[in-house]
């Protein structure tokens, strides 16, 4: 076993020793509420971390550099967009959510907050949700099966790329159905170090070796195999309008991610909300950057090696392989496997206590005991998988595949659930009929305009699909008649600002 293998080895090591720990150390109090949202004892630095390794999957050290590395800075707008989204979601909603969800009959999910945030018995919203929930959550875990069988078959090229995928997903499944949200949270902590580091560590090595040939940056190359031209926009300015509106647009799909807004209602205290976001902040601002400085330093040193073939994917790897020695390599890639592990992870649990709670407790087992519930949702964290395995064997490689599937459940999520989840902290006013309406016209428009305008506009299907969601909330709303007392006092107590629990 060489340096690099053994450096990916103990890693994985490490990942399934979390889980197996928080399985045996949790088994006395294995509660639906322990195993979907840790307790509610989640600290501000674990939270923290944990949203953002969960939020950033592989396309951070896959997809988005790859992107930028053919097409240029115009890409680094996506970055540009998902700063501004970070930095708004842990200070506009981090802190009310908590306070609502908990005010909400002590919600543990999403769904669950939506509907009690109303006072209602109607499970109209919660069936949407799941919906949405199971068909987004399933592309993005197969986005990250697909970065994983890449970094595994780098490694390992005897591997066949659909055994790579089934032993990646045996390693997320094996922690995430046994340690429940504590193991995700704290490997997801872990993963977030390794991410960061990984991110810091590229640029400046490549930087202190020299040897940069920047007329590799006005190079037009040609993909071999199906003849695109990956032309690099060179300065982030000279974006087409299309990318920066796009680019930006990534923003507002933090107000509707449910794997991040979870972390929101798992931290202990909603006064360690301020902690957590200084924190979140901080990492995000330097990853982002980082992966785009590590895109442009690696099309000046390895564009004519990887553009051809169109493997710009790769570049992350291949800087790693070409600057560091053997066993560091082997940390830095077991970075894209964190990446991965870290989403993938987050989103399967969120898929099966959404379908546990808001859809087989409520209206197919209502007298279904702890015990059952528990069971029930590891068999979903199963089944998720296992859809999410053949969906990726399906799809086309290289980085524009990982962007793709990223970019599809991203918008969906974002259109259905974000200015469904903002007017619900911040408008007294807002009815479940406005929150159905507006779940339903953002997921159709975004779908619709996929499907039918995308190409043609340019324009990333997520700014039609969530104003859509937006007018339609509020027009529902106000031709529906006023909150209930019972809804407004909800609402008051979560702004209370007295209350810290």
């Amino acid at each position: 076993m060489n340096a690099e293998v053994l450096a990916f080895v103990l890693y994985f090591v490490l990942m399934l020793a979390v889980g197996l720990y928080f399985f045996f150390a949790t088994k006395r109090n294995n509660s639906e509420k322990e195993y979907f949202l840790g307790g509610r004892a989640m600290g501000p630095w674990v939270t923290a971390m944990s949203a953002q390794a969960s939020d950033m999957s592989a396309w951070l050290l896959m997809g988005l550099p790859g992107s930028i590395l053919a097409f240029g800075l115009g890409q680094a707008w996506i970055g540009i967009g998902l700063v501004i989204g970070t930095a708004l979601n842990w200070i506009l909603v981090a802190k009310r959510l908590r306070k609502f969800s908990k005010a909400s009959g002590d919600s543990i999910t999403l769904p669950q907050y939506l509907s009690n945030r109303f006072a209602s018995k109607n499970h109209t919203l919660s069936i949407l949700c799941a919906i949405v929930f199971l068909v987004s959550f399933t592309i993005y875990v197969a986005s990250s099966f697909v970065a994983g069988a890449t970094v595994f078959t780098t490694l390992f090229p005897a591997l066949k790329e659909e055994t790579a995928m089934l032993i990646f997903a045996a390693i997320i499944l094996v922690y995430t159905f046994l340690g429940g949200f504590k193991a995700v949270c704290w490997t997801d902590f872990f993963q977030g170090m390794l991410m960061l580091i990984a991110l810091l560590a590229m640029p400046i090595v490549i930087l202190a070796a020299g040897g940069l040939d920047t007329a590799a940056l006005d190079t037009v190359y040609v993909n071999l195999k199906d003849g695109t031209e990956y032309t690099f926009v060179t300065n982030v300015f000279h974006a087409s309008w299309q990318d920066v509106v796009s680019g930006l647009a990534w923003g507002l799909g933090y107000f509707g991610m449910p794997h991040i807004l979870v972390r929101f209602m798992s931290i202990k205290k909603p006064s360690m909300v301020k902690k957590s976001a200084l924190v979140a902040i901080i990492w995000v601002v330097i990853s982002l950057f980082a992966a785009i400085l590590i895109a442009y330093l690696g099309r000046m040193v390895l564009a004519e090696e990887l553009l051809p073939g169109g493997m710009q994917k790769t570049v992350f790897i291949a800087l790693a392989r070409k600057y560091f020695p053997a066993f560091l390599a082997g940390l830095l890639l077991s970075a894209i496997i964190a990446a991965s592990m870290s989403t993938a992870d987050s989103q399967l649990l969120v898929a099966s206590s959404s379908f546990t709670s808001d859809l087989y407790k409520p209206l197919i087992r209502k007298q279904a005991s702890e015990k059952e519930l528990l069971w029930v949702g590891r068999m979903v964290v199963l089944a998720v998988a296992i859809v999410a395995y053949f969906i990726a064997g399906s799809k086309g490689s290289g980085a524009q595949a990982i962007m793709n599937m990223v970019e599809n459940a991203w918008g969906l999520f974002g259109a259905a659930f974000g200015p469904v989840v903002i007017l619900s902290l911040f408008w007294k006013r807002f009815t479940y009929r406005g929150a159905v309406a507006g779940v339903t016209a953002g997921a159709v428009v975004d779908i619709l305009w996929l499907l039918c305008l995308s190409g043609s506009t340019g324009i990333y299907e997520i700014l039609p699909g969530f104003l859509a969601g937006l007018i339609c909330s509020v027009a529902a709303s106000l031709a529906d008649k006023a909150p209930s007392d019972e809804v407004l006092a909800i609402y008051d107590r979560a702004t209370d600002d007295s209350i810290d629990d």
